[in-house]
């Protein structure tokens, strides 16, 4: 199989769907890869690492796409990438589809097999493929988050620590799943005083032995996100629903309550983000106003550490792309339920139901079209 790695254009998205350990891997199980010139400067991986393990350097993302089998990309295409869609192509990526129906309709209307990573789901739940850049998104959190709260850049100029007589940050996390993990124990780190929120009451137990009880948990309920969103200088939204859009936990309304100068970072703004204000931003331009308080919404956010987060990401993706490249998509996922769930889109139908309910499509079932 030939396997096509773009340059990514998303704003300042330096990561890139492949290290040179998953060049090796894939070439030595007798597939090609096609990597575009460049495309791992961002992520420090220069072209010569890539050759040096098998690559192939292509000058152009017309000739890569045109050329792959499979395309392995970071973020989902963009409107600019449209044109390059086609019947027959596998597309192995972050799609998000449920917050994005022109992307939906495109890959319905080109028939592209869609496989999205943040839908892989194991049997356990677990999500392997979104886990990597959910620690990172996770942890870069409270990170923006103290940058924004910045009197200089419109927040309550609030330290995240604290010093001697004065009280620390109080941070809100709703959500306790990987990404909320993360952000907690980076606030906490900070010297916040941290509070997390889910209906998960294991996942709530599991916080409290992790953080030796030094983090607050209460069980999440429209009263009690309302209760803790007033009382915080920075709230940072995790929630997820796979596949789906994020509920809307926190409101116009609430954020009209809340001090001025408070800060709500959206990590969930991938999949339509969980407050009611929220809408995607992008590094260059990652902030906004609503009401007296600043939203952070850039919908790439491991963009920004994209050493760290190519070689994550791929540690996670590799071990599916190899299965997708040696049997074909169908056979993979035969052999394998959890990367079955991945499928989004194929041969101008919808398969994941939470991107078909998004938009009132149907949904085609994956199991029949898989056998």
């Amino acid at each position: 199989m030939k396997i096509g790695v773009p340059t990514e254009v998303k704003n300042h998205e330096y990561r890139v769907g492949i290290t040179p350990v998953g060049v090796h891997e894939l070439v030595g199980h007798g597939h090609e890869v096609l990597i575009q010139k460049g495309a791992g400067l961002g992520s420090s991986i220069t072209d010569e690492e890539f050759v040096s393990q098998g690559a192939r350097i292509i000058d152009s993302a017309d000739d890569v796409w045109g050329e792959a089998d499979m395309v392995m990309k970071v973020k989902e295409p963009v409107k600019e990438e449209y044109h390059r869609l086609r019947e027959g192509l596998t597309l192995f990526t972050y799609l998000h589809l449920a917050a994005d129906q022109p992307l939906t309709d495109e890959l319905v209307a080109t028939k592209v097999t869609g496989i999205a990573y943040e839908t892989v789901q194991l049997p356990s739940g677990m999500l392997p493929l979104l886990y990597p850049m959910s620690e990172v998104a996770g942890c870069l959190a409270p990170q923006v988050g103290a940058h924004s709260m910045m009197r200089p850049y419109g927040g309550r100029g609030v330290l995240m620590g604290g010093v001697g007589g004065v009280a620390n940050a109080k941070v809100v996390v709703l959500g306790a799943g990987v990404a909320g993990q993360n952000a907690a124990n980076i606030a906490l780190g900070m010297g916040a005083d941290v509070t997390l929120l889910d209906t998960d009451l294991d996942k709530l137990r599991m916080s409290f032995w992790r953080y030796d009880n030094r983090v607050h948990q209460i069980a999440s309920s429209a009263l009690a996100v309302r209760e803790q969103v007033l009382q915080a200088d920075l709230v940072i939204g995790t929630v997820l629903v796979p596949g789906a859009k994020a509920p809307k936990l926190v409101t116009d309304e609430m954020v009209a309550a809340m001090k001025p100068g408070s800060v709500l970072v959206d990590v969930a703004i991938d999949q339509g983000g969980c407050f009611e204000g929220s809408r995607p931003t992008t590094h260059a331009d990652p902030t906004f106003t609503v009401h007296n308080s600043i939203y952070y919404c850039v919908a790439n956010m491991p963009g920004a550490v994209p050493n760290t987060s190519t070689w994550a990401l791929t540690n996670a993706t590799l071990g599916y792309a190899v299965k997708l490249a040696d049997k074909g998509w169908q056979q993979a996922m035969r052999d394998d339920r959890a990367l079955a769930f991945g499928l989004n889109t194929h041969a101008g139908e919808v398969t994941c139901p939470g991107v078909a309910e998004a938009f009132g499509m149907e949904c085609a079932d994956t199991a029949a079209i898989v056998a």
